[in-house]
This record gives structure tokens, C-alpha cells and sequence, in this order.
């Protein structure tokens, strides 16, 4: 199973590196049912290996000028704060159980919604929701509309500060880096052309996950440091792997095929934790 989760950590990269989003979707299931790790915690873990496997991937894209710096710090300024209070004071508030309904015949509740599932049921959503953006054909017009690289951005702002609040809540909850949800609106939202909505979001991701995670050290938690490690230097590999293909394979070309692959996994996961 743990060479299984490896693998996944590879993929998780490729993704990242050929998309710019999708990838992190992977990380808390194969966390949990490769790798055995709380929900919970998974969802910490996640931060940190998203944030920096997409901190190394924005590096070439600084080289190139992907990244556009006065819209990375418009979205990621509300992300990092909303991501950084919902690691520091909401997650940490949910109760455990959640809820309970019905009472079986011993007295006991027929069903208990625990954190844990809770947090998963709520992950396995946001990958249904991703794997539609994925799947769907791309809105070719939308694209176009980005506009190019030596052109200042028109920004909306109130739009861009809200989406990025909406996306630092949801990372801090579930762990993904929200690069379905960023690169959509840094064309649409910001009019990037769509090389720097890439690079930008991967640099906002990185930010917001690293900073996500500290908002998880409180000095009474156990971190194995050492698996850590082990598994983003392996999503690195995958990620700078993906870096280099995504200059021979058109990104686009794999979005539907993995979306297929992240709907598939959502449901299982909707399926395995309340049935």
C-alpha cells in the first residue's frame, strides 16, 4: 500500500506540473487510505506538501515571467488570512461527532457523522466539484479573453478578494490547494493569459498551504517530520517531471481524463464513508 501511496505521490506532481491544478485533489485520499493517516491530521499534511511541491514548480515560472506578481498578492492576501484562521480557530472548533440521527436497538445512534468523516464526505465533494471543471470542455472564448503578458490586468476586485477568501476556507478545511477553483478565476477574474494564471497559482497555492500549515503548529502535535519528507521530495520529482512534459503534452489534452479519474475517486470516498 505504501509503494501504492508513492506512486500517487508521483501522480499528485505530474498533475501539478502539466495542469497547474488537480494534483493536491489526491493528497489527503491517498494520506488516508494508502498511508493510514487521520483525516484530520492528513488535512495538515496536505498543506504542507501541496504548498511546497507547488513552491518548487512556481520556480520555473518565475524564470519564464509566468507569474504575475501584483495578482498573486491581490487574490492571496484574503486566501492566506482565511486559510490561516480556518486551520487556527475553525477546524480545530468542530465538534466531534459532528451529529448523530436515529438510535439502534442496543440505544446507540444509528448514525454518527464523526470529524473525521465529516472532513472527508466535505473533501470528496470539492474533488466532484474539481473533477467537473476538469471534464468539462474548456471555454475557449474565456481563454482567449486573458489578455497577453505585457498588458496590465484589469482586476475586479471586490470578485478576486472574495473568491480568494472562498478558496482560503476551503483549503484550510480539506487541505487542497484550490488550483481548480484559482486558475478559472485569475483568467476570468483578472484576465491573465492563461501560461501566468498557472504560474500565479501555483505561487498564491504555495503561500497559502505553507502558511495554512503553520496555523496548525499550536506545540502539541506529533508530526513525522521524516515521512514528510519522504513523500513531497517524491510529489517534487513528480512535479518537475510534469514541468518538462507540460513543453510537449498540451496540458489540456489530460484535463478530462484525469477529471474522469477524481470524479471516480470522489464518489468512492462519498460511498466508503457513509455506507
Amino acid at each position: 500500500m505504501e509503494l501504492l501511496g508513492y506512486i500517487g505521490a508521483i501522480l499528485m506532481g505530474l498533475s501539478l506540473g502539466l495542469i497547474g491544478g488537480g494534483g493536491s485533489i489526491l493528497t489527503v485520499p491517498i494520506l488516508v487510505y494508502l498511508f493510514q493517516v487521520d483525516a484530520v491530521l492528513a488535512t495538515a499534511y496536505s498543506l504542507f506538501i501541496v504548498g511546497l511541491t507547488s513552491l518548487v514548480g512556481s520556480v520555473s515560472h518565475v524564470k519564464l515571467g509566468n507569474i504575475h506578481w501584483r495578482t498573486a498578492v491581490v487574490f492571496g492576501i484574503p486566501s492566506i488570512i482565511s486559510v490561516f484562521l480556518t486551520r487556527s480557530y475553525l477546524v480545530p472548533r468542530i465538534p466531534d461527532p459532528i451529529f448523530t440521527l436515529g438510535q439502534d436497538p442496543s440505544g446507540g445512534a444509528a448514525f454518527v457523522m464523526t470529524k473525521a468523516v465529516g472532513l472527508m464526505v466535505l473533501f470528496a465533494i470539492i474533488m466532484v466539484m474539481a473533477a467537473y471543471s476538469m471534464i468539462k470542455p474548456s471555454n475557449k472564448s474565456a481563454v482567449a479573453s486573458g489578455v497577453s503578458a505585457d498588458v496590465e490586468p484589469q482586476f475586479n476586485y471586490p470578485l478576486i478578494l472574495a473568491e480568494g477568501a472562498i478558496v482560503g476556507v476551503v483549503t484550510g478545511l480539506v487541505g487542497a490547494g484550490g488550483g481548480f477553483l484559482i486558475i478559472p478565476a485569475l483568467v476570468l477574474l483578472a484576465k491573465l493569459p492563461m501560461k501566468q494564471a498557472v504560474g500565479t497559482s501555483l505561487m498564491i497555492i504555495a503561500a497559502k498551504s505553507l502558511i495554512g500549515f503553520v496555523g496548525d503548529m499550536r506545540g502539541n502535535e506529533v508530526i513525522d517530520w521524516s515521512f514528510l519528507a519522504t513523500f513531497s521530495s517524491i510529489a517534487v520529482v513528480g512535479i518537475l517531471l510534469g514541468s518538462w512534459l507540460s513543453k510537449r503534452i498540451p496540458g489540456e489534452k489530460l484535463k478530462p481524463a484525469f477529471g474522469w479519474f477524481v470524479l471516480v475517486m470522489g464518489t468512492y470516498i462519498i460511498v466508503k464513508e457513509l455506507f
